[in-house]
């Protein structure tokens, strides 16, 4: 059986993978809920399927699909695609030979700038981060899913980093005393999904964030300094 990836939520992260996944065989079917987000993803290679799906197209791309990727971000109500699939995910979670899901670092809360790993107890101080919490509960909880969690860090790279904001009048430099952030490019987290999609076991859950943290707004003011004057929208929070 060739390998085949479903990926619910097939947004940037899930496209920079797509992207490195095609061009050695792998089929990709990536779901949107918008029409015209449909049409440019079928112009990459991949079979958009539009949320939620009806039953004759999920049935399909659940039975072809080796992989799953869940980028689709958590709602008060819980996960959406468990919410939707869950008993049929169940059902096929002992074929499967990849599941990974998209978390985000919010699920550690504020450490006071503080490292954070793998192995920190996760303690979210948002409902955002909560409901990753919770999530991540939900998924884990599946009998026999080879489930990896990758919770990533603030993800910048092409259309997303400060001269695309300058560009777009909406940067903003946030300053907060003792506050620092970490960022992880588009491209690495692309490069650790592809390296580890051949792993069929669980694995530890991998915190993916560049080995320095740096002040809020210290990337913009590297962009302010390199920016043409014509670009404006500089200022401070």
């Amino acid at each position: 059986m060739s390998n085949s990836l479903l990926s619910f939520g097939h947004g940037y992260s899930a496209q920079a993978l797509a992207a490195a996944l095609i061009p050695h065989g792998w089929q990709i079917t990536g779901t949107t809920r918008s029409a015209d987000k449909a049409l440019a993803i079928r112009t990459t290679g991949a079979t958009p399927l539009i949320w939620p799906p009806n039953s004759e197209g999920c049935a399909q791309a659940l039975a072809e699909a080796t992989h799953l990727l869940i980028s689709a971000a958590p709602t008060a109500s819980g996960d959406p695609v468990l919410a939707l699939l869950r008993d049929q995910i169940t059902r096929i979670a002992p074929r499967l030979k990849w599941v990974g899901y998209l978390s985000t670092t919010a699920v550690y809360g504020d450490h006071g700038g503080d490292w954070v790993d793998e192995t920190t107890p996760p303690n979210p101080a948002s409902d955002r981060g909560q409901r990753r919490v919770d999530a991540e509960a939900a998924w884990a909880a599946i009998p026999d899913l080879p489930l990896h969690i990758f919770r990533l860090a603030g993800i910048y790279g092409p259309g997303r980093g400060p001269f695309a904001k300058l560009r777009a009048g909406t940067a903003r430099r946030i300053i907060k005393p003792n506050q620092v952030f970490s960022r992880i490019h588009v491209a690495d987290i692309a490069q650790v999904l592809e390296a580890l999609v051949h792993l069929s076991r669980a694995l530890a859950i991998p915190v993916d964030y560049r080995k320095h943290g740096a002040r809020r707004g210290r990337g913009f003011d590297g962009a302010f300094r390199r920016a043409p004057q014509k670009i404006s929208g500089r200022g401070s929070l």
